[in-house]
C-alpha cells in the first residue's frame, strides 16, 4: 500500500517545477532571485511538513518570507551598528 499524500519534498519539487515556465520568462537576475527564494524555502521543509497544511505552497511562501525578513533584520542590525560607530 503506497502513500496517498506526497512527501513534503515531493510537493516542494512539484511546486518548483510548476514555476519552470514562469522562471524561464524572467530575466537572468530575476531567475537567480527566484532560485534563492526556493532555496530558502527548502531550508524549512521539516517545519512545512510538521505544519501539515492543506496547501503546502502557502507554507513554503511563508518560509521564503521568513528568510527574507531575517535578512532585513540582519541588515537593520548592521546599519544600527554602523550608525553608532559614526
Amino acid at each position: 500500500m503506497g502513500r496517498t499524500v506526497p512527501s513534503i519534498t515531493q510537493a516542494f519539487l512539484q511546486e518548483q517545477d510548476a514555476f519552470t515556465r514562469f522562471r524561464r520568462a524572467l530575466r537572468r537576475t530575476d531567475q537567480l532571485a527566484l532560485d534563492d527564494l526556493f532555496a530558502s524555502a527548502r531550508q524549512h521543509l521539516a517545519a512545512v511538513a510538521y505544519a501539515s497544511h492543506a496547501l503546502p505552497f502557502e507554507t513554503l511562501l511563508l518560509a521564503m518570507l521568513l528568510e527574507e525578513h531575517k535578512e532585513v533584520m540582519r541588515l537593520r542590525e548592521r546599519l544600527e551598528q554602523f550608525e553608532k560607530q559614526t
